[in-house]
């Protein structure tokens, strides 16, 4: 593995402010107070200023290092100034989110429970937000908060060492398998996780520049939009989520003002880039100049690649800046990518064969093909195909659990001792030349090496076992959304029930709101559906229902919450859609 460098990110800031105090560092451009943006600049000696400001604060309010600190803040320059601020005082962050975020507040209550904060760091506009949450739950308040647009930027803070491993923040996972559990990430962690992005970026320290909507409490948002930045002294550009979701162009007019710049996000977003930018909002755009446009955080689907390049390639975007990706919290973020230099790789594998554990490469128009976007390589850590069952690493060509091992894997789950034994501290049953015995990371994701290339098949815990036979649902949920115009593209869930009788296929689709439901015709969808999945995977559907727009679960960073869709469906919860009779 590389030499990475595994100093608190929070002393370069101190290092920026000191050489490059005139820089600008970040410019958040606010949607909401104006359509077209008002941007608000803030230079490396004036972030670190308030963020020293917000450390003395945090100590003054007797909060004390090791304690726990939620930030619930609206996602602009203050969010960022909070969560260095909280590095500073060496008290652990917790990323979290204004209380009036939409479908979250389950979330924010599951959290403020496990975490225990000490504290608060929000925002005047916050605040009412902040205050009627707690005041539901009295219990769970917390002792201080702290107004991060209030804190007067001449109070002074003189660092404190900060060890490599000492815990920077906790990150929460999305929920998408189980409760939202606090990932223990370090400063070491943070710092070299920077670094492996960077070295995948192939960036230029102070001039490449990144552009970015994601959620700043989600990791790969954490980890790009601060990380990043801090680790050499490059500028970032911010907008809230909420303005991407409006109007989607604005993130592409961000990144065609950037001679050299950088994003990621995860397949959804490049799919709603595509069906929603206008002509017009394209003849605007120059993407020339943007080298990595990073696909994670999700399951990357061929047609997205090829749709978002056909899309865009006229406003100057280039293939092989479209970089697949995977990572996941527990690793802090980042593990694999292509290079940025190279075009994406995409392997059709035989279905049936890759279901029962191997990949074989047919053509991509067979039969039984299933298409499959390789992510690269790692960078900076360790990563082995094992046999979950028997912990033995497996070949390249066979499929099994990724397991991880580098300085980037992080410390562990949160008051989660037995959780954190059992994902964190893996052993291979049997030597590997070159490789530690342990500990490994189990990331409970099902992946093979290839060509050597790195292909993520799925989730352990998500696959659909019927009649003896694996099926990945994100092959069915692709299929059954293919299969009629009337079921909104990317939102479906396929899971299996107990059906008395055995393991049944359910699959549950959202209906596309552009198919007019007077016209609906939901036992011709049905049939479709049956027909394809039938077809494709040679399995019999056991139910399948056809939901109402907006009502399938997801999880924060927008994944296909496969488990609590399988509870709403059990407890006869879902909101089924209904054709009007007259």
């Amino acid at each position: 593995m590389k030499d990475l460098d595994r100093t608190p990110l929070i002393e370069r800031l101190g290092r920026w402010a000191e050489k490059y105090p005139d820089d600008r560092a970040y410019t958040f451009v606010d949607y909401a107070v104006d359509v077209d943006g008002v941007e608000t600049e803030m230079t490396w000696g004036e972030l670190d200023r308030r963020a020293r400001a917000v450390a003395a604060t945090i100590r003054a309010a007797a909060i004390e290092p090791g304690e726990r600190v939620a930030i619930l803040a609206p996602q602009n320059l203050n969010y960022v100034i909070a969560l260095l601020g909280a590095m500073y005082a060496r008290v652990i962050g917790v990323p979290l989110f204004s209380p009036d975020l939409p479908g979250h507040a389950e979330r924010l209550l599951a959290v403020a429970r496990d975490a225990e904060p000490t504290g608060v760091l929000t925002t005047n506009e916050a605040l009412p937000h902040v205050t009627a949450f707690f005041g539901q739950y009295p219990e769970l308040k917390p002792r201080e908060t702290v107004l991060v647009d209030e804190v007067e930027d001449s109070l002074e803070w003189t660092p404190e060492p900060i060890d490599p491993d000492d815990i920077a923040y906790l990150q929460y996972t999305s929920g998408s398998t189980r409760t939202p559990a606090g990932v223990i990430v370090t400063h070491g962690n943070l710092a070299v996780n920077a670094e492996q992005c960077w070295g995948t970026f192939d960036g230029v320290p102070r001039r490449s520049s990144g552009a970015t909507w994601l959620p700043l409490f989600h990791d790969m948002g954490l980890v790009t939009a601060v990380g990043l930045p801090l680790a050499y002294a490059s500028p970032a550009h911010l907008m809230d989520p909420v303005a991407f979701i409006m109007r989607p162009a604005r993130w592409l007019e961000l990144l065609s003002r950037l001679e050299e710049g950088f994003t990621c996000s995860p397949n959804f977003a490049y799919e709603y880039l595509t069906a929603q930018v206008t002509p017009e909002e394209k003849a605007k755009l120059d993407l020339s100049g943007v080298q990595v446009f990073m696909n994670g955080a999700e399951p990357i689907r061929p047609h997205t690649l090829e749709g978002f390049l056909e899309a865009f390639r006229e406003c100057g975007l280039r293939p092989e800046v479209q970089v697949p990706a995977y990572g996941l919290a527990e690793a802090t973020v980042y593990v694999a990518s292509s290079s940025r230099y190279e075009l994406p790789v995409m392997t059709s594998f035989d279905r049936d064969k890759l279901s029962a554990g191997e990949a074989v490469v047919v053509p991509g128009d067979a039969e039984r093909a299933a298409v499959h976007v390789g992510c690269g390589q790692p960078y900076g850590q360790e990563v082995l195909i094992v046999d979950p069952k028997t912990s033995i690493a497996h070949r390249d060509g066979l499929v099994g659990e990724i397991w991880i091992h580098g300085p980037n894997v992080t410390a562990g789950y949160w008051g989660r001792p037995e959780a954190t034994a059992e994902t964190f501290g893996a052993r291979l049953a049997r030597p590997v030349e070159g490789l530690p015995e342990g500990p490994w990371l189990r990331t409970g994701d099902l992946g093979v090496m290839h060509g050597g290339q790195l292909y993520v098949t799925g989730r352990i815990k998500d696959l659909v076992i019927v009649d003896g036979r694996n099926h990945y649902p994100q092959d069915i949920e692709y299929t059954t959304y293919s299969a009629d115009e009337a079921i909104r593209n990317e939102y479906v869930a396929a899971f299996s029930v107990d059906t008395g009788e055995g393991e049944g296929l359910v699959i549950v689709a959202e209906r596309n709101r552009r198919v007019p439901i007077r016209r609906l015709d939901v036992e011709a969808v049905e049939r479709a559906v049956r027909a394809a999945v039938k077809n494709g995977h040679d399995v019999r559907v056991h139910d399948f229902v056809l939901i109402e727009t907006g009502a399938l679960p997801r999880t924060t960073s927008a994944k296909i919450a496969r488990a609590a869709c399988r509870k709403a469906y059990l407890d006869g919860t879902l909101q089924v859609t209904v054709v009007p009779t007259e």
